[in-house]
């Protein structure tokens, strides 16, 4: 009863921070004429409510593709019309077709805000609780810890909250399906994880673990026995959940072919408000866009269906996409505050340097406090030996603080400073090359820790 209780109270702070993050700006506010990601979620609600389903991913005379054209799968689709629905209640200008464009107020500012915290409170958050509590080690105290320093994770707060998106709804479905598969209900995990797929086409970075996990289990349960009917079974689950998701589209074959172009556009190229960092970096001395048209990644290793090598596996796909998908704040969860610092170019934009230095410093420390990662963490158990041997050049220097001071210094002269007249984009390039450097030594780490096998079970116990 005391662990629920603490679990409230945690869900209860993680409820005031997002709310006090979302009085503050965001995408595009005041900034006609395209304004920002606030508006394109908006206009989605304008074109689904106003619009026959047919017309939502074609370019009409009502239905602008060039001004926030719907470029999610239907998932999202849907979830914008149930909030139209409701806007509609509220008041009718909110979404009133054409002239509803770029509309901003106070009252609809709330609104908007509201229907996040909603769908955290609905799909995101009991995702994250259940998470924590029955598939991380340690005592319930420390399994509290968990939950909360998971809840005040500043990247996603921030982007969802701050800039404005709704990335905690695929990421919920994805933790569902993580809880699930833990839990050995995979056919419940592989529908969660195919409603992420629809509602989020870059949950894609994350399939090669699902896939090959199941995969993995159905050929170690024997293909000539339970194994080929689990797989009929995950197959058909995965199969309907598409099905019903893309049901309205398929009736016409133009239809479904139109969504997909409209889901993987891939004239939009490999930069966006220089968060890519690879791509940014290597473009000081290659210029990308020139040689290859579009970006492509190739994983091919398939891992053995154990739940531990799955969580590795699956943290390995984010990092390998840069994507900071929150199952990756299961390990070490407090490095990952220096990679969120790629998007700083992107938080300043949108007028949220107050929100991003204060939620960066409650996370480092409540990270740290609670966790006592620094403390008791030793190198044995980190299994940090062969990696302490491939940075060599940095025998004496705590990685961590190093990443701290970095992230921080990068983050005051982004404020601070004025770059040279040709140099414009100079703090945005090294923040990118930085952040990729934490992505990449991570990334290291953690292949490093995947092949070398489980933690034993005397660290874990010394551990808990």
């Amino acid at each position: 009863m005391q662990t629920w209780s603490l679990v409230s109270i945690c869900v209860l702070l993680g409820v005031v921070v997002r709310w006090g993050v979302s009085l503050n700006s965001y995408s595009g506010a005041g900034k006609p004429p395209m304004f920002g990601d606030y508006e394109a979620q908006r206009h989605w609600q304008e074109v689904t409510y106003n619009l026959p389903l047919q017309e939502w991913y074609f370019n009409t005379t009502d239905n602008d593709l060039n001004y926030w054209g719907l470029d999610y799968p239907p998932l999202t689709a849907y979830h914008s019309w149930i909030c139209a629905y409701i806007a509609k209640t509220i008041n009718p200008e909110w979404v009133e077709l054409h002239r509803s464009r770029g509309y901003e107020s106070p009252a609809h500012k709330l609104f908007m805000r509201a229907t996040v915290l909603v769908a955290d409170l609905l799909i995101y958050i009991p995702a994250v609780v259940l998470y924590c509590l029955y598939l991380t080690d340690g005592s319930p105290k420390k399994k509290v810890s968990t939950l909360f320093c998971f809840l005040l994770y500043p990247g996603l707060i921030l982007i969802d909250y701050g800039h404005f998106q709704y990335n905690g709804v695929s990421q919920g479905f994805a933790l569902w399906g993580v809880l699930a598969l833990g839990l050995g209900w995979d056919v419940s995990g592989s529908m969660a994880f195919s409603l992420a797929l629809n509602y989020k086409q870059m949950e894609l970075y994350h399939a090669l673990p699902f896939f090959c996990y199941l995969l993995g289990k159905c050929v170690k349960l024997g293909l000539m026995g339970r194994g080929l009917f689990l797989l009929v079974r995950i197959a058909v689950t995965v199969l309907v959940t598409f099905a019903l998701c893309w049901l309205p589209f398929l009736s016409d074959l133009n239809q479904a072919l139109q969504v997909v172009r409209r889901i993987f556009p891939v004239a939009r190229g490999l930069f966006e408000d220089k968060v890519a960092n690879t791509w940014c970096s290597l473009n000081l001395l290659i210029k990308i866009r020139s040689i290859l048209p579009s970006q492509s990644h190739k994983l091919s290793t398939l891992f053995p269906p154990i739940c531990h090598c799955f969580l590795f596996f699956l943290s390995l796909c984010c990092l390998s996409f840069f994507s900071l998908l929150l199952l990756s704040l299961c390990f070490h969860s407090f490095h990952f505050l220096g990679k969120q610092s790629f998007m700083l170019p992107l938080f300043l934009k949108d007028g949220l340097l107050v929100p991003y230095v204060v939620t960066s410093l409650a996370f480092l420390f409540f990270s740290i406090y609670l966790l006592s990662a620094l403390e008791h963490s030793s190198e044995e158990e980190l299994r940090l030996g062969a990696y302490h041997k491939l940075l060599f050049c940095l025998p004496k220097m705590d990685l961590f603080y190093i990443s701290v001071a970095a992230m921080a210094g990068l983050s005051i002269a982004s404020v601070v400073l004025v770059p040279p007249p040709h140099l414009p984009d100079l703090f945005p390039v090294l923040v990118s090359t930085t952040a990729c450097l934490h992505f990449l030594g991570t990334f290291i780490y953690f292949n490093i820790v995947q092949f070398s096998g489980p933690p034993s079970r005397k660290s874990q116990k010394k551990n808990n």
